[in-house]
């Protein structure tokens, strides 16, 4: 139990993502406004109102002679790991300046490198993705608003948004992040593993299929897979492994796409980043019959690979990006799955964590004969 304490101490929540601000605000962020207020985003909306507007006035000089009545705020939404709002300021010449304030769910940090966020998002939004970091403060960030809706999985296999999607992810992968280019997907799933093994719940029906599970399984499953990937040699990108439809905005009458939330952003392998983007197709409702099918993937790889030329890719690039991505499914539905374990004993939000837990791992153990049948033969050929 003192190890258990040691992992999940609460109180360790608010401390490292402090230490996340400070760190950020020392690593090219010294102009950068910041504020070590922390918000209680269990509140409601009216109650977490005047919290924010001091948020306001501590992070913005130009508004701390505002009272609250210049400022309104309504929630954008209330997403997975973290609460979205849009800030409304009507400043002294009478127009309104709009921003969104983002405030980290509980116990995120045990899911999410805040340091390792903060160090990307300055050079991605410099890049033109997501939207621009104007602040921080002790649990969130304030942000430039994106005047865009969220798509929705169905909208992700909508040919004109496939291709869209594709062209800007060949985008994201070019950019350089300063710092170590090693990838990090092997080593957040172990870093996953150990938390996931490592739990106890108090619900006695939660703990009986908890105990169901085999983690000396699992690692020996991380360890295979990532043997075989490894002889696939695919490149390492800054990849943003979390591309749902819900960080996906799309502005209708700009066309304008964009990725938002890079919260689990790292360098990590190309065919990952797209495979858990195809398997998003599916949604929280898992749905696997929505994965896209090889034509699908091969209309995505055109448009990823020669953006400008789609047609014009070679069929062997096509095969070869088609083994990695599809090797690569599997270890999104493995990290994935250990996510859901950590998040059913973290999380206060109302979603079967545990359920989605072996939704994940249910698909893996089903495509994993076949994905591995194909790389072994690709290799064998190659």
């Amino acid at each position: 139990m003192g190890a258990e304490r040691k992992i999940w101490d609460a109180n360790a929540m608010d401390v490292a993502e402090v230490e996340a601000m400070e760190e950020a605000a020392d690593d090219g962020f010294s102009m950068l406004p910041s504020s070590p207020l922390t918000l209680d985003i269990s509140l409601p909306l009216p109650l977490l109102k005047p919290h924010i507007t001091e948020l306001c006035r501590d992070l913005f000089k130009k508004w701390r002679e505002y009272d609250d009545s210049r400022f309104s705020v309504e929630t954008v939404s209330g997403g997975i790991t973290n609460l979205l709002l849009k800030v409304s300021v009507r400043e002294d010449n009478g127009d309104d300046v709009i921003i969104t304030v983002r405030l980290y769910g509980p116990n995120t940090e045990y899911v999410i490198d805040r340091k390792r966020e903060l160090k990307a998002i300055h050079y991605l939004s410099a890049a033109g993705f997501g939207a621009e970091l104007l602040g921080i403060f002790g649990n969130g960030m304030v942000q430039s608003f994106i005047n865009a809706r969220t798509l929705s999985p169905s909208d992700m296999s909508k040919p004109k948004l496939v291709a869209e999607i594709a062209r800007q992810l060949r985008k994201f992968h070019e950019v350089v992040i300063p710092g170590s280019k090693e990838p990090q997907l092997w080593n957040d799933v172990i870093n996953f593993l150990d938390k996931a093994s490592a739990l106890t719940f108090d619900d006695t029906e939660k703990q009986a299929k908890y105990n169901t599970i085999s983690f000396d399984k699992i690692r020996d499953a991380i360890r295979e897979l990532k043997d075989l990937t490894d002889l696939l040699n695919a490149p390492v990108v800054f990849a943003h492994n979390d591309l749902l439809s819900g960080n996906l905005m799309l502005n209708d009458d700009k066309g304008k796409l964009y990725f938002i939330d890079f919260e689990y952003g790292s360098y990590s392998y190309r065919g990952y980043d797209i495979a858990n983007h195809f398997n998003e197709y599916a949604g929280f409702d898992c749905d696997f019959s929505l994965y896209p099918d090889k034509d699908a993937q091969y209309y995505f790889f055109r448009n990823y690979l020669q953006p400008d030329k789609p047609l014009e890719v070679p069929s062997e690039e096509l095969e070869a990006l088609y083994i990695e991505t599809n090797s690569f499914r599997l270890a999104s539905h493995l990290y994935w799955a250990l996510w859901g374990l950590i998040q059913a004993k973290m999380s206060p939000i109302d979603f079967d964590y545990l359920g989605y837990f072996f939704l994940r791992y249910s698909e893996y153990e089903r495509q994993k004969e076949m994905c591995f049948s194909m790389a072994r033969s690709y290799l064998s050929c190659s």
